[in-house]
């Protein structure tokens, strides 16, 4: 099929039509999905509809949307679906943000009741607009979910705050329950993949939320695929244990459009189970490594299984 970066009647990423077009052939069998069609997809997307929000989901064109919202587990997308941003590798909208919805996280925590989810997965745009990165925006969304639902844990996904900690003093005291930040990929690589971040400022966020909180469950995400080499993501592992951070993603990247970032080739499954090995034998408490591995790809049971191997780890240091 005929990759194309065109939205009809307009672009999308308007930013990256002067590049040059990087085809990514074909894809290999073991990434390959079939197309949603089940009924509780259907009602996953009826109820995503109806509140008027954004999720991750679609704006990225997740490969798992049809396996999740099958489970009525979506992934919702704050503050709009305009990023500010125009990251290498990301197929969400870039442009000029809308004012923020302030009725959005009673929105947002309304769909996730109707879903009856026992696990919520929140993340966003960037918004650098904003003079806080959207920070108070988050904690109004966790704290909606916490007084509505609150046997329902939240997981948030949230840019960099262009490295502003006094964020993370807005956003921690809501009680996230696992704080999530995406390293995205190599260092090496941030310039031409993640040209708006820097990879040291998105460490920093990681190592500040856990010595903040530190019963607060850390987490981070790998794209793999871009022309990073083992020792480069070993040496990110190390970077992240450092950080104390507890959770590990590693996936396949995906490219979204002939404009985006070219796949420069598909890590076999082998390949992404050697890469679990080392990250647990690095310390991590969870490490979810896979072609299909995203960062809210099996949040609920994830979240259940890290909290049971900490238990344990405690009981061991007893």
């Amino acid at each position: 099929m005929l990759q194309t970066s065109i939205l009809p009647g307009k672009f999308r990423h308007p930013e990256k039509q002067h590049r040059p077009d990087n085809p990514s052939g074909r894809k290999p069998s073991w990434i390959r999905v079939k197309a949603p069609t089940s009924k509780a997809y259907k009602e996953t997307l009826d109820i995503v509809a109806a509140e008027g929000l954004a999720t991750v989901c679609q704006e990225a064109g997740c490969p798992n949307i049809g396996e999740c919202w099958q489970q009525k587990h979506a992934t919702f997308m704050i503050m709009g679906e305009i990023c500010t941003r125009a990251c290498a590798f990301c197929n969400v909208r870039t442009g000029k943000p809308r004012a923020l919805d302030i009725d959005e996280p009673y929105k947002i925590a309304r769909a996730i009741q109707k879903l009856d989810l026992r696990h919520a997965v929140i993340t966003s745009v960037d918004r650098d607009d904003l003079s806080d990165g959207g920070a108070l925006h988050f904690a109004h969304v966790i704290l909606a979910i916490h007084n509505l639902i609150p046997k329902t844990s939240v997981e948030i996904l949230t840019p960099d705050f262009k490295g502003n900690p006094a964020a993370l003093d807005v956003v921690l005291p809501a009680k996230p329950d696992v704080f999530n930040h995406n390293l995205e990929t190599v260092p090496r690589l941030y310039p031409t993949i993640r040209p708006g971040a820097r990879y040291f400022t998105s460490l920093q966020l990681l190592a500040e939320a856990k010595h903040r909180d530190p019963l607060v469950f850390t987490k981070s995400g790998l794209m793999v695929g871009l022309g990073e080499s083992k020792q480069e993501i070993l040496q990110v592992m190390d970077d992240l244990r450092a950080a104390r951070v507890d959770f590990l993603t590693i996936g396949q990247y995906l490219q979204p459009t002939i404009k985006h970032a070219k796949v420069e080739r598909y890590v076999t499954p082998d390949e992404f189970r050697g890469y679990e090995k080392w990250a647990r034998s690095k310390g991590f408490l969870m490490v979810s490594a896979s072609p299909l591995t995203r960062s809210s790809y099996h949040a609920d049971s994830d979240f259940a299984q890290i909290k049971a191997n900490r238990a344990q780890l405690l009981a061991e240091e007893v």
